[in-house]
């Protein structure tokens, strides 16, 4: 809808952009030629996926909002992009969505743009797919305030007959859709970690955590769709590994999952009230007479450095997130109040 404001119509585009991206990673890959290089080392890959998916991405969301700053994770010689690769498609029902009074007024030329075409590349090049996602995140003021992730191979393990591929996205103040909310039953410490950029400073942090399980997998993204899932309680990587393209669509989701405070419902009749909590995810069946008055507290969902800063996302930024990433559904607090002071002399807030 033209109507709409230019924020939820970079969302809506970014959620279609980020589909097609899917479908060229899963192209790329089912043609058997990855076309690998080398960027820094063994663990710093790119392949034919990663340089056509971000072509893809910057020139269709570039096509249709020229004032764009966009950033992307690969460096890629200037050159034209074919219309195959181009994507003018707008997810409907994010244009049918009533913007938050406060982005509703932003500027195309105000929006700064973070592309990972494929997060999770070595576990791509291994067969690991479902480490993969392609991540494109949106921010404002420093703050990122939208993101979408496609995880291509979503349901691969399903057989040839699966449909592969979903899209989840976010926004804080709107919500967070595409998945099914989770958390870890009750008080277990799930750490999610590193699977190839371990060092002693990662495991000493990790430790640190007191977790009852500690899981390794690629992908920031597919970290935090851990986290939401309800297969880890807090994704903990004391290095500084991690980039701001990594992050920031990522941390956009988690802070829209916590969505509003509370919710207050009152009802009149007698009888059995059954509630669906979106937060803790169960159904609950509540007696209740005459007045009734219900609190939902949901959690908020918070992505920082390990010192429990706040990283910015700014056009000029750096682009790595040299303190770490702690990110958690809840109790953040916690698990900052866990980090050696080792680790917070060795990685120094920005």
């Amino acid at each position: 809808m033209s109507g709409s404001p230019v924020v939820m119509r970079l969302v809506a585009s970014a959620y279609s952009v980020a589909e097609k991206a899917g479908a060229i990673v899963r192209k790329v890959l089912h043609s058997g030629d990855l076309g690998i290089v080398e960027k820094t080392g063994a663990n710093d890959l790119q392949t034919l996926a990663d340089r056509l998916a971000q072509q893809s991405i910057c020139a269709s969301l570039s096509r249709r909002f020229p004032k764009l700053t966009i950033i992307g994770e690969e460096e890629l010689p200037a050159e034209e992009t074919g219309e195959d690769l181009i994507e003018n498609g707008q997810a409907e029902e994010i244009l049918q969505k009533s913007c938050p009074a406060e982005y509703s007024g932003l500027k195309e030329e105000e929006l700064v743009v973070w592309v990972d075409p494929l997060d999770g590349t070595k576990e791509y090049t291994e067969g690991l797919l479902d480490n993969v996602t392609v991540l494109i995140g949106i921010a404002y003021g420093g703050k990122a305030i939208a993101g979408v992730i496609n995880q291509p191979f979503y349901n691969y393990q399903h057989g040839a007959g699966a449909v592969l591929g979903r899209t989840m996205w976010g926004m804080p103040g709107l919500g967070a859709f595409g998945f099914q909310l989770q958390e870890v039953p009750g008080d277990r410490r799930i750490v999610t970690t590193t699977r190839s950029h371990s060092n002693k400073l990662v495991t000493d942090c990790v430790d640190a955590m007191e977790p009852h399980e500690v899981t390794r997998v690629g992908g920031a993204g597919n970290k935090i769709i851990q986290l939401v899932e309800g297969r880890a309680s807090a994704y903990v990587f004391a290095s500084p590994g991690c980039k701001k393209w990594d992050t920031c669509a990522p941390e956009a989701i988690l802070h829209a999952v916590g969505g509003k405070n509370c919710h207050f419902f009152k009802q009149t009749c007698t009888g059995t009230l059954a509630v669906y909590l979106t937060v803790r995810v169960y159904w609950s069946l509540i007696p209740f007479s005459k007045y009734l008055t219900i609190s939902f507290f949901s959690c908020a969902g918070k992505l920082t450095d390990m010192h429990g800063n706040a990283y910015r996302y700014d056009a000029n930024v750096k682009h790595m997130n040299s303190a770490g990433v702690l990110a958690t559904l809840r109790n953040h607090e916690y698990y900052v109040s866990r980090v050696p002071p080792s680790v917070l002399q060795a990685l120094k807030s920005d």
